[in-house]
């Protein structure tokens, strides 16, 4: 299937590694021009390199954290700058740390919702002006799982980012009049150095090995595996090309047949 995808301009925040990577790599291969981001400007500028050269499509790097207030403005910008508009908006954003109730203070709540919800609100109010001028706009918010089916020890996780799946409904319905998609995915456990981090933790609290927890965790889904970014990236490239042009306001799982629930 042809997505359509070659010369739109993309940005993904959150690429230099783990999914937002995979999805920009996908993007990349099928001639789009991407944007990624990361907080590590050097990093960001080598993994832009890099992706460029394998793809041979115009890949720049952006380095900028997203939770900062004047952050998203910025990196709209310069995409804009860079690339003459905007065509695909992927927002995504490393995950919370884990924790309960007792665990999290204040400011660890205030630093979850600026991460796991106003990232996603400010990219997304910086980059209607320029979505609303494309014939193809389309946002992609990048969740969890967690949103359906609550993971254990991470209640940032939990609680926030079913506030960005109310965002990205409530625009769905509200901006599809201006031709601007929203849609959103709830990624099971893939393979990323993020989820490595989320097993070391649990290794270190059960007193097991980092590949005892992931075994355990793969055990959960039907497939008896965990994911692949580049399964995840598939899913995200086709939603947000102009191939799936009349799917809007959906949150799709992509995590195996992890979660149990039939809505």
């Amino acid at each position: 299937m042809d997505l359509k995808l070659k010369d739109k301009r993309a940005l993904v925040t959150g690429s230099s590694r783990g999914l937002g990577y995979a999805t920009a790599l996908a993007l990349a291969k099928e001639g789009c021009k991407v944007a990624i981001n990361g907080r590590d400007e050097n990093k960001i500028k080598a993994v832009a390199e890099k992706m460029s050269k394998e793809t041979g499509t115009q890949v720049i790097g952006l380095a900028g954290d997203v939770s900062l207030l004047d952050m998203p403005e910025k990196l709209i910008q310069q995409t804009v700058d860079a690339f003459g508009g905007l065509d695909i908006l992927i927002t995504n954003a490393g995950g919370p740390p884990p924790g309960g109730i007792d665990s999290l203070d204040e400011s660890a709540w205030q630093r979850g919702v600026d991460l796991c919800l106003m990232a996603h609100v400010r990219l997304i109010k910086s980059a209607l002006p320029y979505l609303r001028q494309s014939d193809s706009a389309s946002v992609l918010t990048i969740t969890s799982m967690s949103v359906r089916q609550p993971i254990e020890n991470l209640l940032l996780s939990n609680s926030i980012r079913m506030a960005t799946i109310g965002l990205t409904k409530s625009l769905a319905i509200d901006l599809g009049k201006d031709g601007i998609r929203f849609n959103s995915i709830l990624p099971g456990w893939t393979e990323t150095e993020r989820v490595t981090e989320l097993m070391t933790n649990r290794a270190n609290a059960n007193q097991s090995s980092v590949e005892e927890e992931m075994r355990k965790q793969s055990a959960q889904s039907p497939l008896g595996r965990l994911g692949q970014p580049a399964e995840f990236a598939n899913a995200a490239a086709f939603l947000v090309s102009p191939a799936a042009s009349y799917i809007n306001g959906v949150m799709l799982n992509v995590d195996g047949g992890m979660y149990k629930g039939t809505m």
